[in-house]
């Protein structure tokens, strides 16, 4: 017997539980409110991978209604390099003072000039990736998407940090080209296909 697990909002009311059987037979829409068990909420019938295959839906996608200007990816980049100066800066005071290295002072401070951009870079791959923002996005309530409002790729992340190099090398043109679309992409994020959003209009 086909298990039934799904609740179905029915004339304003939850109704079921059903199997999917069950749901073929209510000609169910792809608006249709929809619960399994374990879920917080209701989502639309579309949004279950098992139901479009059922009905032949297609995935739809909320566009994206809000996105991050230059000020607020500027002060979240502050955010962000602040944390790697301040990370990086206790480990090396701490090195010194546990192995009396005071003289490998001006040879720490150069190797920074290194291992300071790539370790910021390594850190927004990896912040980016799993959780779509940094501590500096995170603080602003803004994230990186792809085109449709949803979680990019590892490649889309890669790209786009790299290409960060190229809008600094280019004397922030790469930058300052958010103020001429109405997305604000800056250029490192036309070449990912990615977009800054925030959750709502601040």
């Amino acid at each position: 017997m086909e298990t039934k697990i799904y609740t179905l909002v029915m004339k304003g009311k939850p109704e079921g539980p059903f199997s999917l059987e069950e749901l073929k037979a209510l000609d169910v829409k792809p608006d249709a409110f929809i619960r399994k068990p374990g879920m917080d909420d209701y989502k639309e019938a579309h949004e279950f991978e098992e139901l479009r295959s059922l009905f032949g839906f297609k995935q739809q996608f909320t566009a994206p209604q809000y996105f991050a200007g230059f000020d607020l990816r500027l002060l979240a980049a502050a955010i962000d390099w602040f944390l790697v100066l301040f990370v990086v800066a206790v480990a090396e005071f701490t090195y010194i003072l546990a192995f009396d290295k005071e003289d490998a002072v001006q040879l720490i401070l150069l190797s920074n000039l290194v291992a300071l951009p790539l370790l910021k870079f390594v850190y927004q791959i990896i912040a980016e990736t799993k959780t779509q923002f940094t501590v500096g996005k995170r603080m602003l309530n803004i994230k990186v998407t792809n085109l449709d409002g949803l979680k990019p790729s590892f490649h889309q992340i890669f790209i786009r940090n790299l290409g960060k190099i190229g809008s600094t090398l280019t004397l922030f043109i790469g930058y300052l080209y958010s103020f001429l679309n109405k997305k604000q992409q800056c250029l490192h994020d036309v070449w990912a296909g990615t977009l800054v959003i925030k959750e709502r209009l601040i």
